[in-house]
């Protein structure tokens, strides 16, 4: 019984930690994960490629909740890989937790299931491994779906999806920052501004969105705001991506390009990729 499936990354264009309220875009680099199950086995046991010392309870656990729901409760093993690095607020978390959801599925051989439902699932895990500030139900329903979601977080409600066709530019430093040990304080501060950033999103403002929110977190989590400045005002939007550390910027090619030479003088990686319009899907 094996099972094998991949997620996007995403960015951020609403932070929800200020008001409740998200709102993110698929990036084409992925999360693989593979599931072998075994109704003799009485666990499930998890690795995350490259990270022997990780944490593996969010993909041990979103392996545990589908075969509760739609298996025999089956234990076995999950191992995922990615292009995505840990931690540095490109919703790695959200594409390992989709990617296993789906492997798993693949694994017991369920087909057809909604996947928005199927995000929930991993949804739940994230929330009970703890990883989670905000429930990440913006960051998964963009990873599982694909293009831009805007929701409530606080409901789990999914106010609105768009295909959207961008280039994007990605700074990540070396740093790494876990969004479960933000100041959520301070970002709850800034709740009127995510508000108005919130109504731009749900009128398709998605690039005026995401600069509103990039110097309003900026400010709430006292990161740079240099590479803001640098893109503006020449992109179509630019932001810090989750609690950081990285940032994404997305518009035309050749504006991105130009940035990128300005970036690439910080410690780090800088990469030029796409929007991701598919989704999570089984491999």
């Amino acid at each position: 019984m094996d099972g094998r499936a991949e997620a996007p990354a995403a960015g951020t264009v609403l932070n929800a930690l200020a008001s409740g309220r998200g709102a993110a875009f698929a990036i084409d680099e992925h999360t693989t994960a593979e599931v072998r199950l075994d109704g003799d086995a009485d666990d499930v046991r998890g690795e995350i490629a490259g990270a022997p010392d990780a944490d593996t309870d969010l993909i041990e656990r979103c392996v545990e909740l589908v075969t509760a729901e739609f298996g025999d409760g089956e234990g076995g093993t999950v191992r995922t890989e990615s292009d995505v690095p840990m931690a540095s607020g490109l919703k790695s978390s959200s594409a390992a937790a989709n990617a296993t959801v789906l492997a798993t599925l693949d694994a017991l051989g369920v087909e057809d299931v909604d996947r928005e439902a199927a995000c929930r699932i991993g949804v739940t895990a994230a929330r009970e491994a703890g990883v989670t500030v905000t429930g990440a139900f913006d960051d998964a329903s963009a990873s599982m779906l694909g293009g831009v979601t805007v929701t409530d977080n606080r409901t789990d409600d999914l106010l609105a999806r768009e295909t959207v066709d961008w280039d994007v530019l990605v700074w990540t430093p070396p740093e790494r920052a876990f969004s479960a040990d933000a100041d959520v304080d301070r970002c709850r501060r800034i709740a009127p501004v995510a508000d108005l950033v919130a109504e731009l999103a749900l009128d398709g403002r998605y690039g005026e969105a995401m600069t509103v929110n990039g110097f309003a977190f900026c400010a709430a989590l006292d990161a740079p705001t240099d590479p803001l400045l640098e893109a503006l005002p020449d992109v179509t939007g630019v932001s810090l991506s989750g609690t950081g550390p990285s940032f994404t910027a997305v518009g035309e090619r050749e504006t991105l390009e130009e940035l990128r030479e300005q970036w690439e003088t910080r410690p780090g990686t800088t990469r030029l990729t796409t929007t991701e319009t598919s989704g999570g899907r089984t491999r």
